[in-house]
């Protein structure tokens, strides 16, 4: 049906992650049933019945979805990314003829107030990885997993994705394979090569995915994120964090050491720079440093 095709060609051209895929489909599939006045019928039915109409879908008719919406108390950012979907899908009937024109191409996006990221201080990540006591595989494998984590700022999926010749020890860099395809390259502390090194000298075989479940097969993302619960709770952090908060750790640790904001774009690999301008909130404390030592009257 012509939402799973439009989904397909999104992976193949874009790379989205599962995630963003599913929850682009879900995004067409609400907007179309919405068009629609009829959320009963299978999703096939529903395809072939807005598509027999798609014609007829014009500014009003999205402008009264996004108003639905807000009725339902929807987030921005929840409305910003049922329009993308939107905007990406009509243009995918445009581009196969289905459409002559994109009816959202000139909907603006709703303005989202940036948030500040969550990140550990310095000494709660050196409490969380300090804690793991490499005495198994296993733990091993954790240690050098967050180890990388926090040397690197890698996403869960870039970490998830990670093979052995990705790694190059010698030069301490590794291969990064990013959202979109896109591949950079990115430097490597020798505490975490040291711990990789370690972990995998303590398997079987050289296994080409580098962090490995109980079956030798590679760790998901889930799994991921359920080993990083249970460390947390050990430790006695006492707050729940994602793999996502050691990687604005990283940026955020970086950033207040005195690193380039472009270079910390860089490594993070982030198409924008105002993406990476939401951790400059964290130099606040060295820009008063600065400011105490050079201003005359302060």
């Amino acid at each position: 049906m012509v939402v799973d095709e439009f989904i397909t060609t999104l992976e193949a051209e874009k790379g989205y992650s599962p995630h963003t895929l599913r929850a682009y489909r879900f995004d067409v599939l609400d907007f179309i049933s919405f068009s629609l006045s009829d959320s009963t019928d299978e999703a096939d039915q529903i395809q072939t019945r807005f598509m027999a109409s798609a014609g007829q879908v014009d500014k009003k008719t999205i402008r009264r979805y996004l108003a639905a919406l807000i009725s339902q108390k929807q987030s921005r950012r929840t409305m910003a990314r049922r329009l993308s979907a939107l905007k990406s899908f009509f243009d995918y009937l445009v581009r196969a003829g289905e459409l002559p024109i994109n009816p959202a191409d000139t909907i603006p996006c709703p303005k989202l107030e940036k948030t500040i990221p969550k990140f550990l201080t310095v000494d709660d990540v050196f409490l969380l990885l300090d804690r793991i006591k490499a005495d198994t595989w296993q733990a091993k494998r954790n240690l050098a997993m967050f180890e990388t984590f926090y040397s690197t700022g890698m996403r869960v999926s870039e970490i998830n994705g990670l093979d052995i010749t990705d790694i190059d020890f010698g030069n301490q860099m590794i291969r990064v394979l990013g959202k979109g395809g896109k591949e950079r390259i990115v430097p490597v502390g020798k505490r975490a090569l040291t711990a990789i090194e370690d972990y995998r000298s303590s398997l079987t075989q050289n296994f080409k995915p580098v962090f490995l479940n109980r079956a030798f097969k590679r760790l998901s993302a889930r799994s991921i994120r359920r080993i990083l619960d249970k460390l947390v709770l050990e430790c006695g952090l006492g707050v729940k964090i994602s793999p996502h908060v050691l990687r604005h750790s990283f940026a955020t640790h970086m950033l207040d050491s005195g690193a380039d904001l472009r270079g910390i774009q860089e490594i993070l690999g982030h198409t924008s720079l105002s993406t990476t301008q939401i951790y400059t909130h964290v130099s606040m404390d060295r820009l008063m440093q600065v400011y105490d030592k050079a201003h005359p009257r302060r």
